[in-house]
């Protein structure tokens, strides 16, 4: 067994990944304060190929030193834009058909493992605060919620962790390509 190497693993420019086709999921990061949560999102989304970043509230925007520091250049080939008001973002997406998901504990969650994703269907992610989660307005416009399942003394992870595992349970279930 050997590592690959880069050359190996046939990684994409920033100008072919621009160009090719993009999951149609897109990540809506609810006034998060930690701007290396934000490049960890961006790492994610180009993991990915995800559609589009939208920052929101007090959401850091690139270029940060500590969202650099984890994007390891992804900012450059994710598309990204910062929106004041996540309700705003959220109602345009909705009239762009996309079914808006929190990612927040609630009395309607539904355990992610249960959530029945659908091939092609395009799907906004939300993600929360580190400290106060979700935006009431947010989830007053949130198709469903979607809860990972914890059984340790925390009952939360931290919200890159969070956004990795999210982005890829429903990529996997819908069987999503790029298009």
């Amino acid at each position: 067994m050997k590592k690959l190497s880069l050359k190996e693993l046939q990684r994409v420019s920033v100008e072919a990944f621009k160009a090719q086709a993009k999951t149609p999921i897109v990540l809506v990061l609810d006034n998060i304060r930690s701007a290396l949560n934000v490049g960890s999102a961006f790492r994610t989304a180009d993991a990915f190929a995800l559609r589009k970043i939208y920052l929101c509230g007090i959401t850091a925007q690139p270029p940060h030193r500590e969202i650099l520091k984890t994007a390891i250049g992804a900012t450059d080939a994710v598309d990204w834009e910062y929106v004041a008001d996540t309700t705003t973002a959220l109602q345009t997406l909705k009239a762009e058909g996309f079914q808006i998901l929190s990612v927040e504990q609630t009395d309607e969650s539904t355990p992610l493992q249960d959530f029945p994703v659908q091939n092609q269907q395009p799907y906004a992610l939300i993600v929360g605060n580190e400290v106060n989660g979700v935006s009431d307005e947010a989830l007053s416009l949130s198709d469903a919620c979607l809860e990972i399942p914890q059984f340790g003394t925390k009952h939360s992870l931290n919200v890159s962790v969070c956004l990795g595992i999210v982005v890829w349970e429903v990529f996997r279930k819908a069987q999503l390509k790029v298009v």
